[in-house]
């Protein structure tokens, strides 16, 4: 599957020199509503598994550029581990001078379209971290409503479940 561009941003197949960002990131206090901070050997298990995703499944979460440049800001799309009870479109962001851009926003938006129309999924939800409000306000402006009946990720029970309306069905 070739990159995904938007107005702003090329979204692609994350590959081995994304590493020094990723790991940077987990490093970070921002990285606690994903798991994070992590020490090197668990970060790059992460960063394997992020790879080894679209192996298995030829698809993932892409690493977020602005078009025209490689490095990655973030990384943002399908995500389904097979332990997650659903299937998720899911969003880091790596860089905090990007956040307040609106690059989350399209590229979240972008991904949830991807996910509807390309990959075909009859649903899509966004796990948050309970404290990540930042997260959550994303989650609602590309229109997520919460939804407490939905499984939540039994690593994360306490995860809100955010449920996005298929854009290719009339409300």
């Amino acid at each position: 599957m070739g990159p995904l561009q938007t107005e702003r941003l090329t979204l692609r197949q994350p590959n081995a020199n994304d590493w020094p960002v990723f790991w940077a990131f987990y490093q970070t206090e921002r990285s606690a509503h994903v798991g994070g901070p992590m020490d090197l050997r668990s970060a790059w298990r992460h960063f394997a598994a992020e790879l080894g995703h679209w192996q298995f499944f030829c698809y993932g979460m892409w690493a977020v550029t602005l078009t025209g440049e490689d490095t990655m800001v973030g990384m943002i799309g399908p995500w389904t581990p097979l332990d997650w009870p659903e299937t998720e479109v899911g969003w880091m962001i790596f860089d905090p001078a990007i956040e307040g851009t609106g690059i989350a926003t399209e590229a979240a938006k972008a991904a949830v379209a991807h996910a509807f129309a390309v990959l075909k999924w009859d649903t899509v939800v966004s796990y948050v971290a309970p404290d990540n409000a930042r997260s959550a306000r994303l989650a609602e402006k590309l229109g997520a409503v919460h939804d407490p009946a939905a499984p939540t990720p039994a690593k994360y029970p306490d995860t809100i479940v955010y449920r996005h309306p298929n854009p290719q069905v009339a409300p």
